[in-house]
């Protein structure tokens, strides 16, 4: 049994872990592992808005184009597609994409044919809206968790491996504990969301972040099921987490959720996978926390997870959980309505800062 915090991202702690030192966990589990090369890892969320079923080719004819833009040269080493319906009654399909290190990620981004595509005016008019926002963790500020060692999703998809069994989880307060960062920071956040341009009148707009917004993606995969496991997680345990999501979707800004998308995997032509996740921005690690450790909405899917664990063994669930600088984010949003991602909640329109691009 090892630390979650790999060998080369240790340091002397100044903050407590939330365990003591002689706590053993209850069962194995496991995180991704990356070689000292690793100094950071870009993650892009890249979507596609649309409303009306009339839209939904031309929906899915841009998700592909996303895709076939991700085969370029310098493309990420993972991805995977999504789609959601969101609170305001739009459909979102989402190509997430993962890269091993920013200096990729970049000569990526500034192939002409890609930076043309996303700077057309041809994004900003017709019956679609597109958004990408892409953030960037170093090494030390973000974490996984796996009960399982292969075909890791997300972005253990590029990383090199994984660790032995992990002391650091089944506690409250162990997410946070994996994080390398948390060893000397308490990740507080500074500041708040500002935007270029004017929401309420759609075209493009930009959001910048502020200094530890906390992201999420939790997963819950039921691919391999038999019929009976299948009908059991459908009746008992993706009801309880759909009205978990749909909460923190719908009134979770008061909790310091900027953010909650609960999005079902799907192939190129729409189909839907028994695979799905959360991908929940937070003002904070703290607010995560808190909304985790002490509400009913949450607290209500950890029991029938628990419950279910010995009953399912082959549901595969996993997520990751990173903070970021503000200087490592870009959200944008073109054509999209105000309520989309972070627009929610971004202050009055300011210009934009000085050196901000899609790949800082």
């Amino acid at each position: 049994m090892e630390s979650a915090i790999d060998t080369h991202l240790q340091c002397p702690r100044t903050l407590s872990r939330r365990a003591g030192e002689d706590y053993r966990p209850p069962f194995p589990v496991w995180v991704a592992r990356a070689g000292e090369d690793v100094t950071a890892v870009v993650m892009g969320y890249f979507g596609v808005q649309y409303r009306g079923e009339e839209h939904r080719e031309e929906a899915f004819a841009g998700l592909r184009h996303l895709v076939d833009d991700f085969g370029r040269p310098d493309g990420p080493g993972a991805w995977d597609t999504t789609h959601h319906r969101d609170a305001a009654g739009y459909d979102n399909l989402i190509a997430v994409g993962y890269w091993r290190d920013p200096e990729t990620y970049g000569r990526w981004l500034a192939r002409p044919e890609i930076a043309a595509w996303w700077d057309a005016d041809e994004r900003r008019t017709g019956d679609l809206g597109f958004f990408r926002e892409i953030v960037s963790p170093r090494a030390d500020q973000f974490e996984t968790l796996y009960p399982f060692t292969d075909r890791l999703p997300g972005v253990g998809g590029v990383m090199d491996g994984v660790s032995d069994e992990i002391e650091e989880h089944a506690y409250w307060g162990s997410m946070r504990d994996r994080i390398p960062l948390s060893q000397t920071d308490r990740m507080r956040p500074e500041g708040g969301l500002s935007a270029t341009g004017d929401p309420a009148l759609g075209g493009r707009v930009v959001v910048r972040g502020h200094d530890n917004i906390a992201l999420i993606r939790s997963g819950q995969d039921w691919s391999e099921a038999d019929p009976e496991e299948h009908a059991l997680y459908e009746t008992e345990v993706e009801p309880a987490l759909r009205e978990a999501m749909d909460f923190l979707r719908d009134r979770g800004q008061r909790l310091g959720c900027y953010s909650n998308r609960y999005v079902r995997y799907v192939d190129l032509d729409g189909r839907p996978l028994d695979k799905t996740y959360a991908i929940s921005h937070w003002r904070s690690l703290d607010k995560l926390e808190q909304w985790a450790e002490t509400h009913p909405s949450h607290l209500r899917v950890f029991v029938a997870f628990v419950s279910l664990a010995r009953r399912f063994p082959t549901l595969r669930l996993y997520h990751e959980v990173s903070v970021f600088d503000a200087s490592e984010q870009y959200y944008e949003y073109v054509n999209c309505h105000p309520a989309t991602g972070l627009l929610r909640d971004a202050e009055a329109p300011h210009e934009v800062p000085p050196g901000v691009t899609p790949a800082s």
